[in-house]
């Protein structure tokens, strides 16, 4: 029997991120999800949307089929 995992190429919130720091947030997933660590990914809250910032994932810890992600942002762009 084998894990459903999905790989994931871009961070979509939906606005359920936490923030846990000045730049450092928590975001959990439903399934078990694959990201890069350490490498600069799209933050977006929804798909379809424009990216809002730019982040690096941190951690990544899989449990009870939930994923949780902690991300450092290191872009972020403004429409200012």
């Amino acid at each position: 029997m084998g894990m459903p995992l999905e790989l994931n190429t871009m961070i979509v919130t939906k606005g359920k991120e936490e923030r846990i720091g000045e730049n450092d947030f928590t975001l959990v997933k439903d399934d078990y999800r694959l990201y890069p660590i350490e490498v600069p990914l799209e933050v977006r809250k929804t798909k379809e949307s424009d990216p809002g910032a730019y982040a690096v994932v941190k951690r990544l810890e899989w449990e009870n089929n939930k994923t949780t992600i902690t991300y450092q942002l290191i872009s972020l762009n403004t429409t200012n």
